[in-house]
Formats: C-alpha cells, sequence, structure tokens
C-alpha cells in the first residue's frame, strides 16, 4: 500500500509539483490550500504524514498541528516556512513536528527527510551500526549513564526531543551488553495500528483471521534473547499500553489464534520526545507502564546545547556520506564551519545529518562552502563568530561562548578553536576575567 501525503500549501502551482514529484516517488499526494480544507480531510481520510506550510490563507501551520494534537491524530508532520519565522519552527518542532524546511524546498533534502520519518514499523540491526561521536560535557555523562546501566538486564528510558540520537543510545546500551550477540529490534510505536498492534507485538498462527496465510513472528519472537527499543512509545494506544504492560509484567506471551505460552526473552529500552508525566495526569499514558519502562532513565540534551559536538557529527556525516553516495570531499571550509556553529539546530542531530549528507551531494569541490548547506540564520544574535572579522565579533563571541560553558574556560577555548593562554589574554583584554 502507498504511504498517503498530504500538502497544505496555497500556492498551487508549487503544490501540484510536489504532488507530481511525491506520485513519481511511488507515494500518493493529496493538496488543500488551507487549514480548515486539511482539518476536513484529516477528519475523513487516513494519512501518513502531513506537509504544510507556515502561512495559509486561512489558519496556519501551527495551529493546525495544534488541533492535531487536540484530536489526537497522530500523524508525522513536516512545516515549511519561507519567512523569517525561526521561532515559528523551534515552536512546531518543541510542539512534536518531525522537522522543518526553509523556503524554496529542496526536493531532495526533502525526499531524504521523508524517507527517515516513513521507515517501516521495525527493523532489525544484526551488527553494531557504529556509534556517533560526542565530545560535550552533557553526552559524556549520558555515555557514563549507559556504561553505568548497560551489564543490567533492566528497562530503559530514554528522553529527548526529536532527532537528538535515541536510538544511537539504544544501540550503544544494547552492544554494550551480554545481549550483544543478539538482534536489536527498533519498533516505530507512532505507526502501529492498534488493531494489528497484537500481531506485530505477538505474532499470530496460520488461518486466525482473513489474511493469516502462514504463521508469523512477532516482535518478541524476532528480537528473542536481545532487545526490543520501542521508539516514539509515547505515541502507543491506552489499549496497546495495557497488552505491553501485562506482558512486561508476567514475562510471558500467547500469539495470536495459539495456545502456547512463550516466554518474552528480551531486553526493553523505549524512547520518547513527549513529557509522559504530563501525559499521565491526562491519562494519555499508564503511570504503571511508565515505572515498568522507566526503571533507569537517560535524558539526552538538544544538540544547541552541545555545541562541541556540532563540528565532529558534521565531520562524521561528511564522511558517511562522501562513502554512500561517491562523492569526495575533504572537508568544511571556514565559513561553512562557522555557520555550523552558528546554527540553533531545532532539528537536532537529525537535521545535521540531513544538511550535511545534501551538502555532500551539491558540493562541486572537495572543500564543502557554506551555501551547500542550505542554512538560513535569520537571527545571529546568539551566534557564535568562529573566525570573527572585528573586535566586535570576537568579544561577542568569547561572552557567548562562556555562557555556553558555564564559565569553563578549557571548554571555551576548545569551542572558539583556541589555546587556553589565547582565550585567558583575549579575556584580560576585553575585561571579561571578572565574568
Amino acid at each position: 500500500m502507498k504511504h498517503r501525503i498530504l500538502i497544505v500549501e496555497d500556492n498551487i502551482l508549487l503544490a501540484g509539483q510536489q504532488k507530481k514529484w511525491f506520485e513519481k516517488s511511488g507515494y500518493e499526494a493529496v493538496t488543500t490550500i488551507d487549514e480548515p480544507g486539511a482539518r476536513r480531510l484529516l477528519k475523513k481520510e487516513p494519512f501518513d504524514l502531513v506537509l504544510s506550510d507556515v502561512r495559509l490563507p486561512q489558519g496556519d501551520g501551527i495551529s493546525l498541528l495544534e488541533w492535531m494534537q487536540r484530536e489526537r491524530i497522530d500523524v508525522p508532520f513536516i512545516i515549511m516556512t519561507g519567512y523569517a519565522s525561526v521561532q515559528d519552527a523551534v515552536r512546531a518542532i518543541k510542539m512534536g513536528a518531525k522537522d522543518y524546511l526553509a523556503k524554496p524546498v529542496q526536493m531532495d533534502e526533502l525526499q531524504s527527510l521523508i524517507k527517515n520519518i516513513l521507515h517501516p514499523r521495525s527493523v532489525i540491526y544484526g551488527k553494531d551500526k557504529g556509534i556517533l561521536p560526542r565530545n560535550s560535557r552533557q553526552m559524556k555523562e549520558v555515555e557514563n549513564l549507559v556504561r553505568t546501566v548497560a551489564p543490567f538486564d533492566i528497562s530503559v528510558l530514554i528522553l529527548g526531543p526529536n532527532g537528538a540520537g535515541k536510538e544511537s543510545v539504544a544501540q550503544r546500551i544494547h552492544y554494550s551488553s551480554e545481549r550483544r550477540e543478539k538482534p536489536f529490534l527498533a519498533v516505530n510505536c507512532g505507526v502501529i495500528p492498534k488493531e494489528l498492534a497484537p500481531s506485530l507485538f505477538f505474532g499470530h498462527m496460520k488461518g486466525t483471521f482473513t489474511g493469516a496465510d502462514t504463521n508469523r513472528e512477532g516482535f518478541f519472537e524476532t528480537a528473542r534473547g536481545g532487545t526490543l527499543f520501542l521508539d516514539e512509545v509515547g505515541t502507543l494506544s491506552m489499549e496497546v499500553q495495557s497488552m505491553l504492560l501485562r506482558t512486561l509484567q508476567e514475562g510471558t506471551y500467547i500469539p495470536i489464534g495459539s495456545n502456547r505460552e512463550k516466554h518474552a526473552d528480551v531486553r526493553i529500552v523505549a524512547a520518547t520526545n513527549e513529557d509522559l508525566q504530563l501525559a499521565i495526569r491526562e491519562r494519555r499514558f499508564r503511570e504503571d507502564l511508565y515505572h515498568r519502562l522507566g526503571e533507569f532513565e537517560i535524558v539526552l540534551p538538544a544538540l544547541h546545547e552541545c555545541p562541541e559536538d556540532i563540528l565532529p557529527l558534521a565531520e562524521h556525516f561528511r564522511e558517511k556520506f562522501s562513502g554512500e553516495l561517491k562523492r569526495q570531499t575533504d572537508g568544511f571550509s571556514r565559513e561553512a564551519e562557522q555557520l555550523l556553529l552558528s546554527y540553533g539546530w531545532p532539528g537536532n542531530v537529525r537535521e545535521l545529518q540531513n544538511k550535511v549528507k545534501r551538502a555532500v551531494l551539491l558540493s562541486k569541490q572537495p572543500i564543502i562552502e557554506s551555501a551547500c548547506l542550505n542554512i538560513r540564520i535569520e537571527d545571529e544574535e546568539e551566534g557564535i563568530f568562529l573566525f570573527p572579522e572585528n573586535e566586535t565579533q570576537e568579544k561577542l563571541s568569547i561572552i557567548r561562548a562562556l555562557k555556553i560553558c558555564t564559565g569553563n574556560r578549557k571548554r571555551t577555548a576548545e569551542m572558539l578553536h583556541i589555546d587556553p593562554s589565547t582565550l585567558y589574554r583575549k579575556m584580560k583584554k576585553y575585561g571579561l576575567n571578572d565574568k
């Protein structure tokens, strides 16, 4: 069955072009020009993704996302903006939008983003995919927690914003545990219909229902002996939560149509960007399931809180995609590095990955220039100038870096790519020694 995409765009020509591209790429696309039209379609038809502009003739993309959340319409949402509205994009990301794109939308970037979002319900990995390079103090603390909990067969709940790298942390836990030789199965809970959940989780026997032509293994059987990673666990319906809780409490399950009980020999690692305490108060998430999943909690920071990680991650993705796309690149220009550090990254690590992949594809020379990154910074008030052009920029950069690093001069010097002794001299020059 084709994935269905709802395009909410008042530029009829642009919407038509996007619809044509989606259909050519194997999707089914429906267009509407405003928020009321989108609401009507979402109420009567199923969609797998919504692609909406911020500004619309009636309503806007942000209020559409708010309405979908009130109506419990759990459909991945991408926001598009052609205005100086980074704040709108950040707000949409915090509200649960999967990502945002600046107009004019690059179709190759959109294609990559949609593929990441509309991935299968589950993906099984037979070996370690590699761990992302993270050097920041916050992520070092996360790694310490991972090393502490990995050897013990207890459930782990990973909390953090969209795109922050929760699956990478889950993999680190698995490959540092005694289950490392067994499967790591990642399940996208956000796309599991409640009517199919029993079969998907526990499997079914041949002839149990129409279409059950063969016996089918469920997630628990596929991941037997290994780790079952429940991504976006906060989106599960209450019915599925009850079913999952019963299995975790009893440690057993019965495939649909069978009378034989099976042992649930998996380690559970769950992740969500939801505020589960709020969801519990609003009776959208079971408190007993929360405690069962969260025997040990790990909270991931947003990428903008870890500026030391930005360039190592960008370099990691550049090397990765240079190999995959067979494009020779050797690094980033000074201006490109400055742009990477100055940007706020509302889409976190996932957005950085997508931007670098696009840059590798578009770069006509080994050194990637800033134009290839497709990053627009409308408000540079909080930016850091890695290569300041004057003393004003240099002083502001030192002040902002000191603030981010909570006064730690060694980390500040590393962020600014200068020696600690040079930082001390410059702080003395600008009268910042007491700050």
